[in-house]
């Protein structure tokens, strides 16, 4: 079985996309279809813009929802089995197997990272990647800190990202080492995603969802939140806004997929980094398809 799967935030990088606006009357009008959504030239800070202009939570998470897209509309013979995608990326797989259609998909992008990043001015926060070190204990010392410190993306076995208060990470970057860590990576990001630090985000992205009608998906969508996967409108739409404040079960969500069925999984969107999670979730129990993509590569 295929299954297709979506990145989020931190695929980005200058230049991504234009190739497909060039060479595609198809890419072109959407790209154009999502400026005027946008209400401003996203493709131009795509295009032209640097990778600090990308870094923008606002430029970002709709630039790779908008690339992603894209690259599936053009797919040769895109049906797939299953879909999932990390954090952000789950808009696009849910655009992708039609259960949002790409305008709504578009819209409810914008306002989350709108939102995000209006929490993240809220209150000094940051995430890390701790690597090395057992999921429990992650959240075990997430805990012995003190601070406002949760485990946010569990990518792959020996791979947690943390995120919460400034306070929270200083401690984290001492004591996990202490306890067995192999490194613990401070990350360049505006904000503590996935933690208490998103919870206005969540309560203005919910209001938006609410009023944005869900279909039911082509295939099952395996949702962050819980790594089960889910084809009924209602649920597929409440763990959406349930994500912004809870972790990424990506480690969960692929072992659900390769439990199901999966064999072979295609990246879609720019960069490869989760095809190199689900290496290391799923030693060499699967295949990764690539022949079907648009080439472009940045």
């Amino acid at each position: 079985m295929k299954a297709y799967i979506f990145p989020g935030q931190g695929a980005q990088y200058p230049g991504m996309g234009k190739d497909l606006y060039e060479g595609s009357l198809q890419a072109r009008e959407l790209f154009e279809q999502a400026n005027d959504i946008l209400g401003f030239r996203i493709t131009e800070i795509m295009f032209e813009g640097s990778m600090d202009d990308l870094k923008q939570t606002r430029v970002t998470q709709p630039a790779i929802f908008l690339h992603s897209c894209i690259l599936s509309r053009m797919m040769k013979d895109f049906a797939p089995s299953m879909v999932a995608g990390h954090s952000l990326g789950e808009f696009s797989a849910l655009a992708a197997c039609g259960a949002l259609t790409f305008e709504d998909g578009l819209r409810l992008v914008y306002k989350r990272a709108l939102s995000m990043q209006k929490a993240c001015e809220m209150a000094p926060s940051g995430m890390a990647a701790v690597l090395g070190m057992d999921d429990h204990m992650v959240g075990e010392l997430c805990r012995a800190t003190g601070e406002i410190l949760v485990p946010a993306n569990y990518n792959c076995p020996g791979q947690v990202v943390i995120s919460g208060s400034l306070a929270g990470i200083e401690k984290a970057c001492d004591l996990f080492p202490r306890h067995g860590a192999k490194r613990v990576i401070r990350l360049a990001v505006g904000g503590a995603f996935h933690s208490p630090f998103m919870e206005p985000a969540r309560e203005e992205l919910a209001e938006a969802i609410r009023n944005v009608s869900f279909k039911q998906p082509s295939s099952p969508v395996y949702q962050n939140v819980n790594g089960l996967p889910s084809m009924d409108p209602g649920a597929i739409s409440k763990n959406l806004i349930l994500q912004l404040t809870m972790p990424v079960m990506w480690t969960q969500s692929i072992r659900r997929m390769i439990a199901d069925g999966a064999v072979s999984f295609t990246e879609v969107g720019p960069g490869q980094v989760l095809q190199g999670l689900v290496k290391k979730i799923s030693g060499e129990a699967v295949t990764f398809g690539i022949d079907n993509l648009p080439t472009e590569k940045p």
